[in-house]
C-alpha cells in the first residue's frame, strides 16, 4: 500500500538579521513523507539542514560521501556543499528536518561529530533525535514568543544526543598518560569556572567521578601544585584584575566576588603573592 505523501513546515518568527546574530538559531523545521524516488538536488545551501529519518530508507550524497541511511539515521547538509538525496522505490522515507546558522553552529556540529567526509549519524531506536525535531516545529507553529528561544534549546539537545551516539559508535581509547592530561584539564576547568562558588575538592571529585586523594595527587604530579593552591591563586588572580577593572567596588565586595567570604585573610593572601597590600596595588594602578 503506497504511503500518503505529506510535507509540513514552520519557519522562526525572528527577523533574518536577529538570526544572522545569534550564537545558534533555528530558521525553520519540518517533516515530510516523500514519495517513492523522490529527488532532492544536487543543490547548495546557505545554512546547516539536518535531517533526522522517522521510517523507509533513501540515499544521501554529499561530494565523493555517499551512502544508503534508515529509519534512526541523520544526515547533515553543510553550508556551500553540494549534495543530492533521493528516497527508495519501495519504501520511501519519512524524516524531519531542521535548517539553522549562528556564529556556534560549526563549533558545535563538529562537537556533535559532523564531520565534511562523514555527515551521518546513527542512533538506532533512540527516540531523543525525532522528538527534538518535533518540539522544534512544534514551538515555530505556536508563534508565541519565546518560540525561538524553544527552538535553540532543543537543538542544543538534539546536537547532544547526535554526539552521544557518535561517542558511543567510536569510543575513544585514551593512553594512560592522555588520560590523565584530560582528567586535569576537567579540574582545571571546575575550578577556573567555580572559582567564586564554595568549592570543595570533595564536591568537585564527586562530580567529576573519581576519589578525591588520586584526584589530588594526579593534578599535582601534573600541575606541581595541589587543587586547593590551585582554586586559591585563581582566585587571587581574578581578585587582581577586578582591582584594576573595577574601581567602584571596595576590598571587601571583591573578596566576596572572588570566593573569600573574609576580606581580611584575602587581602594576606594577596599581599603574600604581589607583595604588597590589595589597596596599595589599586593606587598603583590609579596613578
Amino acid at each position: 500500500m503506497a504511503k500518503k505523501t505529506t510535507y509540513r513546515m514552520a519557519s522562526n518568527p525572528m527577523s533574518a538579521e536577529a538570526t544572522e546574530a545569534a550564537g545558534l538559531a533555528v530558521l525553520f523545521a519540518g517533516e515530510s513523507q516523500t514519495p517513492p524516488e523522490h529527488r532532492v538536488g544536487p543543490k547548495v545551501v546557505d545554512y546547516y539542514l539536518l535531517h533526522h529519518v522517522l521510517s523507509g530508507k533513501g540515499r544521501f550524497v554529499a561530494g565523493d560521501f555517499q551512502t544508503e541511511l534508515r529509519a534512526g539515521h541523520s544526515f547533515l547538509i553543510h553550508p556551500r556543499q553540494l549534495v543530492s538525496y533521493v528516497s527508495d522505490p519501495d519504501d520511501p522515507w519519512r524524516y524531519r528536518w531542521v535548517a539553522f546558522t549562528g556564529r556556534q553552529a560549526a563549533e558545535l556540529v563538529a562537537q556533535a561529530g559532523f564531520g565534511l567526509e562523514r555527515p551521518v549519524a546513527d542512533t538506532g531506536e533512540n527516540r531523543g533525535p525525532a522528538e527534538r525535531c518535533r518540539h522544534i516545529f512544534e514551538a515555530f507553529r505556536s508563534r508565541s514568543r519565546s518560540a525561538p528561544l524553544q527552538a535553540s534549546g532543543h537543538l542544543h539537545l538534539l546536537l547532544a544526543d547526535l554526539q552521544q551516539a557518535a561517542a558511543e559508535a567510536n569510543p575513544a581509547v585514551l593512553r594512560p598518560e592522555s588520560h590523565s592530561e584530560e582528567l586535569v584539564r576537567q579540574v582545571v576547568g571546575y575550578l577556573t569556572t567555580q572559582y567564586a562558588e564554595p568549592v570543595t575538592i570533595e564536591a568537585m571529585a564527586e562530580s567529576l567521578g573519581y576519589n578525591r586523594a588520586y584526584l589530588s595527587r594526579l593534578f599535582k604530579r601534573h600541575t606541581g601544585m595541589t587543587p586547593i593552591a590551585f582554586l586559591t591563586q585563581a582566585r587571587i588572580d581574578h581578585g587582581r584584575r577586578l582591582l584594576r577593572e573595577r574601581p567602584e567596588l571596595t576590598v571587601e565586595q571583591i573578596a566576596s566576588s572572588v570566593g573569600f567570604h573574609d576580606a581580611l585573610y584575602f587581602s594576606k593572601l594577596f599581599r603574600r603573592r604581589y607583595g604588597e597590600s590589595p589597596t596599595d596595588y589599586r593606587q598603583s594602578v590609579l596613578r
